[in-house]
């Protein structure tokens, strides 16, 4: 019982930061369920994975109902995305049968790299979005989408982190619609994506669904207190805070290796 409490205060904690900063829920979950609570690092990306799909319903609906999205990008990017998780739930599923609990190890060495280039990203996107110009879809522009996807589902597939950080920085290289526009189109494709990888993870065994439900339980009430906070903070600052620690925490993680 108290442990599950824990696992609900964790997902409370992290609802609250993704609702003040936006920074997304993947990249500030997975350190603190595999360091944090001791969780396999395969089950906390399957779990990961799936409560992502569940916290983000409800965003692309309202999106969806306000028009802001575009459904064509959605769909160049899925079309990337789907066939890019199957090849990385594939990888971690032929590492685990060679072996074994090495998995783990892999899925670490690859967290702690994206925890570093994932913060990285974060803290020049405001630089990109002021750079780029309007450019309309080509079919080039398009068939770079679905690169995207490619290499977004891939990531995703084994680590659970890169649905929104990634898809959304590297967006922003072929298409120049208005932020809301282009947070809509990313939500809605990140719920394509995190829930073909987190079902296919869930049929594979790699899913913690007790986990799932306790953070879920708490990241919905944390979610609204961190949208109402912020703007009451100065976010700028917390967001260049959490990706600091983000970044040194992907350090640590690599450094063993290193």
């Amino acid at each position: 019982m108290e442990l599950l409490a824990l696992k609900g205060i964790v997902g409370f904690i992290v609802g609250i930061l993704i609702g003040m900063t936006g920074v997304g829920g993947g990249v500030l979950l997975l350190p603190v369920l595999i360091y944090g609570l001791g969780i396999p690092a395969i089950v906390a990306v399957g779990s990961d994975a799936l409560f992502n799909f569940f916290t983000k319903v409800p965003a692309s609906l309202l999106h969806l109902n306000r028009g802001t999205v575009r459904r064509k990008v959605v769909m160049a990017l899925a079309v990337g995305s789907v066939p890019g998780s199957l090849a990385g739930i594939a990888l971690l599923t032929h590492i685990r049968r060679i072996y074994g609990s090495g998995v783990n190890d892999f899925i670490k060495f690859a967290v702690g790299i994206l925890l570093i280039v994932v913060p990285l990203m974060l803290l020049f996107q405001r630089r990109i979005e002021e750079k780029v110009v309007h450019r309309p879809p080509t079919m080039k522009s398009i068939a770079g989408m679905v690169l995207i996807g490619l290499l977004a589902g891939f990531l995703v597939g084994m680590t659970s982190v890169g649905s929104g950080s990634i898809i959304m920085m590297l967006l922003l290289l072929f298409y120049s619609y208005p932020p809301k526009v282009n947070v809509g189109t990313d939500v809605v494709h990140a719920v394509i994506l995190t829930g073909v990888t987190g079902m296919l993870h869930f049929h594979l065994g790699n899913v913690d669904s007790r986990l799932v439900l306790s953070l879920l339980v708490g990241s919905i009430p944390g979610g609204l207190i961190g949208s109402h906070l912020a703007t009451k903070v100065p976010m700028l600052w917390l967001r260049r805070i959490l990706c600091t620690l983000l970044f040194l925490t992907g350090a640590r993680m690599l450094w063993p290796v290193l």
